[in-house]
């Protein structure tokens, strides 16, 4: 029974593949056509359907949103009783159904026809109300369902495959970045990995400084008031020169500490980062060479600012 069960699975997402192969292979002039039709939109792209097409209509949606084309989810049903309001002149729709009849989309359709508000239908039969009333269709490749009572499954992947894919198109034809992502996932895992140095850093008033001819007194004294566990030794133009950390101070614990000054117990050529740099890159340089501060410097050497490995592991960069 387990192998039986294990066969119709692979048996299912087989059938599935053979989907994604034949929507790949079916892209062409229209699926441009497509691209350009939402690019040039001075609105949004409103994505619709129901049941299951309604499903993948939503996921749509939210991978265009999130990926820099404006787009929401309108439910047909409830674009009969007052959401069309939500749909602009100025704005593009994306009508899924398998079979190209569904009914709660006829209200949809003629509001789009009254507005001349433009119309791609992605749809799986040719010879359809829908495909007669779009300005763009797309016919999905006529693949049989995984299923054996014709439930949507194999249609499904391939529609959201064709948005996944009309959401990547746009990204590069907009030249959409790491940066605008960002942006756009403030809270989620992948935000937080685009993170820059500058987000997370302590800035130019919290950084333990010394000068290079200070007595360690005044080191140790800077050091303790400071809770990151090192000071920075500057020179007279504020260039950084070296560290001071808890290590340094054990190797000159059998020496009379005390009576020497910073340049004498620091490190040379600390390890900095400039603040542009990804905050991942920083855990990863503490992690590498076990320490748990940085200074954060320009262009110039110039420190600007400090960042502990506590700050990045409350800003959820692990």
């Amino acid at each position: 029974m387990t192998h039986s069960h294990i066969a119709a699975g692979r048996a299912t997402i087989t059938r599935e593949i053979e989907g994604l192969a034949a929507v790949s292979e079916a892209l062409d002039s229209t699926f441009v056509e497509a691209v350009e039709l939402v690019a040039s939109r001075k609105g949004r792209l409103i994505v619709t359907g129901m049941g299951k097409s309604g499903h993948v209509a939503r996921k749509i949606a939210a991978t265009l949103a999130s990926t820099g084309t404006p787009s929401y989810f309108v439910h047909p049903g409830e674009a009969s009783h007052g959401d069309l309001g939500m749909i602009t002149r100025d704005d593009a729709i994306l009508m899924l159904s398998n079979s190209g009849e569904t009914k709660e989309l006829e209200d949809m359709i003629g509001y789009a026809k009254r507005f001349a508000i433009p119309v791609i239908a992605l749809v799986r039969r040719a010879e359809s109300m829908l495909v007669a009333a779009a300005d763009i269709p797309i016919i999905l490749p006529d693949v049989p369902e995984a299923s054996p009572t014709g439930a949507p499954t194999t249609s499904t992947v391939m529609m959201m495959a064709w948005g996944d894919a009309l959401a990547m198109a746009l990204l590069e034809r907009r030249g959409f970045t790491n940066e605008d992502f960002k942006v756009f996932h403030p809270g989620g895992k992948l935000g937080r990995q685009l993170l820059k140095v500058a987000d997370v850093m302590h800035g130019p008033e919290a950084m333990p400084l010394v000068q290079r001819d200070e007595n360690m007194r005044e080191v140790l004294y800077k050091m303790t008031a400071g809770a990151f566990g090192c000071v920075g030794v500057v020179d007279n133009s504020g260039l950084l020169m070296g560290v001071i950390t808890d290590g340094d101070l054990r190797r000159h614990a059998d020496s009379a500490l005390l009576d020497h000054s910073a340049d004498e117990v620091m490190s040379k050529h600390p390890k900095t980062i400039l603040g542009t740099r990804l905050a991942v890159e920083a855990l990863g340089m503490m992690n590498e060479k076990s320490i748990t501060s940085l200074f954060v410097v320009d262009a110039q050497e110039r420190p600007v600012g400090i960042i502990h490995i506590h700050d990045l592991l409350r800003a959820g960069i692990a």
